[in-house]
């Protein structure tokens, strides 16, 4: 029988040491900004209960949930002798008791009403996992991917929200990505459904106001249409969409459409703070105002954030917002909490295109002892011990192969570095260093050694 070979699901991917490195150079600056604002790291597990899931997400959201299937024999729970008539959501129920998580946000508002006797309020966390939707694989989509959020819950104050506008702009000027920062309130938006007379309809208005970009006006006025709301309500709609001028000017004129919605005129007072504070700091990031900026998930209260890079053709990178009571779902009612959670896929195709990793990324040995033979192999092991236990991730090639093949081995996994230890360098206390770019030989000690490695690698 002929041997199949192996696949793995659409939407997931393998990666190989070049991407992991690079994966981690964007992991490592992500971790080391958020620590550096005073976030504290956490995990949740891969699995929750499908219960925790279900409705945080909308209708969208709840189809794309990957369900599990209970252990043993799953079918013996439906009732009666035949699932014909039942809907797949319906037939879940009996069958799936867990999910691979949507989110880390969800997950992390369990985490805080079960652990809230142990935390301190404010809480500030950060969380850098995977999470799964069955989605429809494309360019910078996928179905497991890694999420890197950012959150602050126990405190009200907008003061978190320019904190987190500050996280978003360190984190891409570090990585020398240049954005735009998307700001709006969910408060507006319910404003603008109460005043065109469509207040019960906010969920719906606000998924495809979202689209905007993807399917355009028409394509807006249709969904919108198909969702219930009258022709009058759209018509309404068009010129509140369209606004333009700046930030300033907008707010302006939604003062005066939305008089008479208390949320509405409170979420604009909002919006004014925030970049009221914002004069106040500096920023390399473009930071602006853009009333279609909705975000499906249901559960966002207040300001909400979408991040997309300037000069490549990707969708939003980050995002996030304000949700005042999401653990109240868990019986831990009024705990207003925001946050934003930063895409490592997409932000790692960005880099990708706009060739940004730096140029050693790939590097992850520095130095290479080669191997002349047993006697030879012997003498280096403690010089190998000396250049780790100095930071220079070193190597001892473990078989005293050919020296061709220990030099292409070298030039394979770009090392740059190459020590040559044979019995004239024994004799003399000396090593042979070969810098395999510049096709140079030097004789060094092994303290000059170190140092000289430690210099060129930018080590401390």
């Amino acid at each position: 029988m002929a041997s199949q070979k192996p696949t793995i699901p659409k939407g997931t991917r393998d990666f190989g040491v070049t991407e992991m490195v690079r994966r981690n150079y964007i992991f490592d600056i992500i971790r080391d900004i958020f620590q550096r604002f005073g976030y504290k790291p956490i995990e949740t597990p891969a699995m929750e209960n499908l219960s925790t899931l279900l409705g945080k997400y909308g209708e969208e959201g709840d189809r794309l949930i990957f369900k599990i299937l209970n252990s043993g024999d799953y079918l013996a729970s439906i009732p009666g002798n035949t699932i014909q008539d039942r809907t797949s959501a319906e037939t879940a129920k009996y069958i799936s008791e867990k999910a691979l998580r949507y989110d880390l946000t969800v997950p992390f508002a369990r985490f805080v009403v079960m652990h809230q006797n142990e935390i301190t309020f404010p809480f500030k966390r950060y969380q850098i996992q995977p999470v799964w939707r069955a989605d429809r694989p494309q360019k910078g989509r996928y179905r497991e991917f890694f999420q890197c959020d950012v959150d602050v819950i126990g405190s009200n104050s907008l003061l978190n929200e320019i904190e987190l506008i500050q996280i978003v702009d360190a984190i891409f000027s570090k990585l020398n990505i240049k954005v735009v920062i998307k700001i709006n309130n969910r408060k507006v938006l319910t404003g603008i459904a109460e005043v065109i007379g469509e207040a019960e309809k906010i969920i719906d208005i606000t998924v495809a106001i979202d689209k905007l970009d993807k399917i355009g006006l028409a394509g807006v006025n249709k969904e919108l249409s198909e969702k219930g709301i009258s022709e009058n309500a759209i018509a309404k709609l068009q010129p509140i969409i369209a606004l333009s001028g700046d930030t300033a000017q907008k707010l302006d004129v939604l003062k005066e459409v939305l008089k008479e919605s208390t949320a509405g005129l409170k979420g604009i007072g909002e919006v004014e703070t925030i970049f009221d504070y914002l004069k106040a700091v500096t920023m390399l990031s473009t930071v602006e105002f853009d009333l279609t900026l909705a975000r499906g998930l249901n559960y966002y209260t207040g300001a909400i954030f979408e991040v997309k890079a300037k000069d490549a053709a990707m969708g939003s990178i980050a995002g996030g917002g304000r949700y005042d009571d999401l653990t109240g779902i868990f019986g831990l009612p009024n705990v207003s909490g925001v946050g934003i959670s930063f895409g490592a896929d997409r932000i790692y195709d960005v880099l990708q295109e706009l060739k940004l990793f730096p140029e050693n990324t790939a590097n992850i040995t520095q130095l290479l002892f080669l191997n002349l033979g047993e006697t030879e192999e012997k003498y280096c092991l403690p010089l190998v011990a000396q250049a780790r236990a100095k930071g220079i991730n070193t190597e001892l090639y473990p078989s005293s192969a050919k020296l061709k093949k220990q030099l292409d081995y070298a030039n394979d996994n770009k090392i740059l570095f190459v020590a040559i230890v044979g019995t004239d360098e024994m004799n003399t206390g000396k090593i042979k260093l070969k810098d395999m770019n510049q096709h140079k030989e030097t004789e060094l000690n092994v303290q000059d050694l170190i140092n000289f490695v430690t210099s060129q690698m930018g080590l401390k």
